[in-house]
């Protein structure tokens, strides 16, 4: 098994609440989202998304990160990692 090691984060309580509540929302632990996360940043060698100081999606249901295939590949993806498995997917573009 893969020694781990602890990550400390201050964030702002309001936001840590929210990100908690979706998470739970979707059965995934605070820890696993941020292993995803972390992995991700691995994988594309930066950030996994855009940073922009300006954006041309005006809502959620435009932005293809909620798009229903790519929920049902993230949703795979979580339960593959807290069944124990790790595996690389092929980016699903919307």
């Amino acid at each position: 098994m893969t020694a781990t090691k602890a990550l400390n984060v201050r964030v702002d309580a309001d936001l840590k609440a929210q990100a908690e509540h979706i998470f739970s929302e979707l059965g995934l632990p605070t820890s696993t989202a941020i292993t995803m996360f972390l992995k991700s940043v691995v994988r594309y060698g930066g950030l996994p998304f855009e940073t922009r100081l300006h954006t041309d999606v005006k809502n959620s249901s435009d932005d293809p990160f909620w798009s229903e295939v790519n929920q049902r590949h993230l949703l795979a993806s979580i339960r593959e990692l807290d069944a124990g498995h790790g595996e690389e997917h092929e980016l699903i573009e919307a």
